[in-house]
């Protein structure tokens, strides 16, 4: 029988598997409109090697303190972003992130980093949203107040601004609930279940949005009505994701083609739902081709 830690680790670790691979595939379509175009059209997969984003690197150190700790140690987790940052900071990250950590690394702690961005608002990017599906998955059996505790302490550490951290718990909320309720074709009781939950605020008020959506729209209408992370903020990019993982609940391929033809901020929307629809389809559905084409996760 399966420890619990066990369990979660297992859970936590196909979602950063589901993450790494759509953030990586992502990443391949800031690419020619021309090529982005052929692709799209034929479903051509862009070639190996498929590099990862600090989507992933930043996701691998939430499963990391999740396994050492079995909750958010917030120390921890600010260090950990800043060791790894520190050993490779062309991985994509963006301006805020970069003097966020820097300031980390050289001994400011988080708390005082985090809410000096942006002249003390904090961030609401989506940098929190994008690292929070393994949590959700780690935390799918406990309960709903858990979640949004947890995936609100992850989201702190770099974002102290609310809607940054509505969108982590958004992610995460959706993570849980794919653990739970896999094997439908779509799920649209996913976006009611997470806005029900959230604070109020414009990404919850976005996913309502989401919600009366229906999923015959094509995916670039949505992604103009809703932003697919064209300004990289939470309430931007995470309803169009989730609206992409509703829409896909039981294949991975259809939903990460899907997302990425919204474009905008393509890896981070990718990352996201890949991190959900890896749970509710299972790792299975991912294609080996796709897992293969992915770079090896650095350490």
């Amino acid at each position: 029988m399966k420890s619990d830690h066990h369990s979660r680790l297992e859970r936590a670790s196909a979602s950063l598997t589901g993450l790494s691979v759509g953030d990586s595939f992502g990443d391949q379509f800031f690419v020619s409109d021309q090529i982005i175009e052929l692709r799209l059209l034929h479903r051509s997969p862009p070639p190996p090697v498929w590099f990862v984003t600090d989507d992933t690197i930043m996701a691998q150190s939430v499963v990391e303190v999740l396994s050492s700790s079995g909750t958010i140690d917030q120390d921890k987790l600010a260090q950990a972003f800043a060791n790894r940052y520190t050993r490779d900071p062309g991985r994509g990250y963006g301006g805020t992130a970069h003097r966020i950590l820097r300031s980390i690394a050289s001994g400011t702690s988080w708390q005082v980093a985090a809410s000096e961005a942006f002249d003390g608002m904090g961030s609401m990017g989506n940098g929190g949203a994008m690292r929070a599906g393994p949590l959700g998955a780690w935390f799918a059996c406990d309960l709903v107040e858990v979640i949004l505790e947890q995936a609100q302490r992850s989201a702190a550490v770099t974002h102290s601004h609310p809607e940054g951290q509505a969108g982590a718990m958004a992610v995460a909320l959706a993570a849980a609930y794919a653990v739970n309720h896999p094997g439908r074709e779509t799920c649209p009781e996913l976006l009611a279940h997470v806005q029900g939950h959230l604070p109020d605020g414009e990404t919850r008020s976005i996913i309502r949005r989401a919600m009366d959506i229906p999923f015959t729209r094509p995916p670039g209408v949505v992604a103009a009505m809703l932003g697919s992370g064209e300004r990289v903020l939470a309430q931007d990019t995470v309803p169009f994701a989730l609206w992409c993982a509703a829409r896909h609940w039981s294949s991975y391929p259809a939903a990460i083609w899907s997302t990425v033809s919204g474009l905008g901020d393509r890896d981070t929307t990718c990352a996201i739902v890949g991190s959900i629809v890896a749970l509710s389809a299972g790792l299975p559905s991912i294609p080996q081709e796709w897992l293969d084409s992915r770079e090896p996760i650095p350490p």
